[in-house]
């Protein structure tokens, strides 16, 4: 995390709104020389001084009062999850200290709902951002994932630093940019967590792409969608996804990657599922241990 993200986050989030967009009157924003809103909009719509809200996006002013924290999530038409963004960087969340520790093991109970899904790519994150374990089909979608060290196993850093990834997803930019936009998210929830601040180093200086992306100040969580893969075994496959969170293990969250039944997409991983079977053929199989 950067020494002032609440400031350049307000300042991007000002830089993409247009005086129509936040229902100031047109003769406001005639005669414009700068892109989006003015910080004395802002400022006006939130209900504060612009000199105050001049020394928050300078990192000058500590510590807003949650009053004034909602003021200007309502003046930059903050989504739900831009408030909360918003409210992690200011710190509302501090007094307990982020745990970094090594997430846990897959229970048992966990790993056999996972190896249940013999149609569905499934597996397990950690706070980390960190895949904890995946069922055989998740290694037979991502086998170069389910190889790398426990430690080092992460969708978000072999999709923007692993060329082969950019074959397998038919979208690798709005894929790459989603994980871009939920690590932020998860950065801001957690300043103190050094796995996630030493990923963020580590594709600051290997990703061409990174930069630009983080420096945008986008942030986003995902829990359900489509994304198209291209397998180099069973072709073209267009999955949906959704992402549960673990009342047991606080912290985990499980993916689940699976097609329509019927569809062709499911008949691609029945016969991934059966090509995976042959142990001429299966990759390396995965293990929460490894």
């Amino acid at each position: 995390m950067g020494k002032n993200d609440l400031g350049e986050f307000l300042r991007a989030r000002r830089a993409g709104l247009t005086p129509d967009e936040v229902g100031l009157p047109v003769e406001f924003g005639a005669g414009r020389r700068v892109a989006g809103l003015r910080r004395g909009e802002v400022a006006r719509l939130a209900g504060v001084s612009v000199e105050y809200y001049t020394r928050l996006e300078q990192g000058r002013a500590r510590q807003p009062s949650e009053q004034v924290l909602h003021a200007l999530c309502d003046a930059l038409r903050f989504d739900d999850i831009e408030r909360r963004h918003l409210f992690a960087l200011a710190g509302t969340a501090a007094g307990h200290r982020d745990r970094d520790e090594h997430a846990a093991r897959l229970r048992p109970a966990v790993r056999q709902v996972l190896e249940s899904m013999e149609l569905a790519s499934a597996f397990v994150s950690d706070k980390n951002l960190t895949v904890v374990g995946g069922n055989t089909m998740w290694s037979l979608l991502f086998p170069e994932v389910a190889a790398m060290p426990r430690r080092e196993r992460s969708m978000a850093r072999w999709t923007l630093l692993d060329p082969g990834a950019r074959l397998v997803w038919c979208d690798w930019e709005r894929v790459a940019r989603d994980y871009v936009h939920g690590l932020r998210l998860a950065a801001a929830a957690q300043p103190r967590n050094r796995r996630i601040a030493n990923l963020i180093g580590e594709l600051m200086m290997r990703s061409p792409e990174f930069p630009a992306w983080w420096s945008e100040h986008r942030v986003q969580e995902r829990s359900t969608g489509a994304k198209r893969l291209r397998h180099p075994v069973v072709g073209d496959l267009e999955l949906q996804y959704e992402i549960f969170t673990s009342v047991a293990d606080p912290g985990h969250s499980l993916v689940v990657y699976s097609a329509p039944p019927g569809s062709p997409s499911q008949e691609r991983l029945r016969l991934l599922a059966s090509w995976g079977s042959d142990p001429a053929t299966s990759p390396a199989r995965d293990t929460a241990e490894s």
